[in-house]
């Protein structure tokens, strides 16, 4: 998604601007990214869609160690082992 002009408001402009800036994002469906000094600091964003963006980030850790739990299985089934003691040099670094 791409954010039009409209869309970048400096946050010393945000304070009064709050409550129309939220209706904004509720009805548009745009997030809005708040600047401070000319740099993007923080955004408002729909809470439906916050709440979406969290499950994303759980379901891309489960696949993550899921990938990771794969690669330590055909690992073990090639026979690829490294003893306790490698096991601790690699923890200790």
């Amino acid at each position: 998604m791409s954010l039009r002009a409209s869309d970048v408001v400096p946050i010393s402009e945000a304070r009064a601007r709050l409550t129309e800036l939220a209706e904004e994002v509720v009805r548009g469906g745009a997030e809005k990214v708040l600047t401070k000094n000319g740099v993007s600091y923080v955004a408002i964003v729909d809470a439906k869609k916050l709440d979406y963006y969290h499950a994303l980030e759980v379901e891309h850790a489960s696949l993550v160690l899921l990938s990771e739990a794969e690669i330590g299985l055909r690992q073990i089934l090639a026979g690829r082992r490294i003893s306790p003691a490698e096991l601790d040099l690699i923890l200790a670094d």
